[in-house]
Formats: structure tokens, sequence, C-alpha cells
């Protein structure tokens, strides 16, 4: 799993919580961002270390292609 991917789920979930409705699925959406965020923080010092640049993999599908333009455009 790379930094990339973990900023990509970080993406997903804030936007989740930007949207629900419920407060619950905010909170738990929330804390999921937060996680992530904590994840990648910690990918991206491994990856500084060994040299190697997070980068997601080719999209399987039309929709996954789409939310990578979106994340790039974003970071």
């Amino acid at each position: 799993m790379t930094s990339a991917h973990s900023r990509a789920q970080e993406a997903l979930h804030r936007e989740r919580a930007a949207s629900a409705t419920l407060a619950n699925v905010r909170i738990i959406s929330e804390r999921a961002a937060k996680a992530w965020c904590a994840l990648a923080i910690q990918q991206e010092e491994r990856e500084a270390k060994i040299g190697v640049k997070g980068s997601l993999p080719e999209a399987g599908s039309l929709s996954e292609q789409r939310d990578d333009q979106s994340y790039e455009r974003e970071g």
C-alpha cells in the first residue's frame, strides 16, 4: 500500500463526512479520514527514506480513473 492510496482513502472519507446528513456517519467518516491521514504520513516518511514516490496504480475502471484524476487535482 502506498501513501497515494492512503491519501485517496483520506479524501474519500473526508468527502463522505462533508456530505453526510447523519451525525454518526459524519463522525465515523471523520475518524476514518484522520486514521488514513496518520497512515499516509507514516508511509510518506518510509517512502522518503527508501526513495520511493507513492503513486496510484492504473485504474481498473472508468469510475476509478475519474477518482484518480480528482485526487491528483486536489493533491
